[in-house]
């Protein structure tokens, strides 16, 4: 007997009610939706804890996540973090005043400018990261790792059919075009 969830529930009810819109994205769509809200549970417990929000966690692992020098365009930040211009200068705003970011222009073009994690920034970044690391695996923790391993890679496989392949496969794409 397969085990039940809490979207069974969910999904029973709109059976009765509106059984034209059960079906096989509506499951997926309320499982990935819980799922998803339980990862944010943990990020929010874990950055609040070093009192950041989980907006200013994102801005500072993709910083650190792309290596020495540590920066990136604001631009570059907003379009990955799929941020609003404003809501990034929100975000590095604060990050700014904390000392964990500095700006800077460009040496070679004053019309460029680079958002880059402080000495201060890249240890509270990696301490955040590996904090929220942690609590992901306390929370898979129940979870054998092979299923882990085929939810993400069955996952992998719905984003590359929804179009969100990495950028190296589109570009590989649109070159053999």
């Amino acid at each position: 007997m397969v085990r039940r969830d809490r979207v069974d529930d969910v999904v029973d009810e709109w059976r009765v009610q509106l059984p034209d819109t059960v079906g096989p994205a509506m499951e997926l769509g309320k499982r990935i939706h819980r799922l998803a809200g339980r990862l944010q549970e943990v990020v929010r417990a874990e950055t609040a804890a070093v009192g950041l929000t989980p907006a200013e966690f994102d801005v500072l692992s993709a910083l650190r996540r792309v290596g020495a020098p540590y920066a990136l365009k604001p631009s570059d930040l907003a379009g990955s973090l799929l941020l609003t211009s404003g809501g990034i200068s929100n975000v590095l705003r604060r990050l700014q005043q904390d000392g964990v970011i500095e700006r800077a222009a460009d040496a070679a073009d004053a019309r460029v400018a680079w958002v880059r994690l402080t000495p201060k920034g890249v240890t509270v970044a990696e301490r955040v990261v590996r904090a929220v690391t942690r609590a992901q695996a306390r929370l898979f923790a129940p979870v054998p790792d092979e299923l882990l391993l085929t939810a993400a890679g069955h996952l992998r496989e719905l984003l590359v059919e929804l179009g969100d392949e990495a950028a190296e496969a589109a570009e590989a794409v649109s070159e053999g075009a």
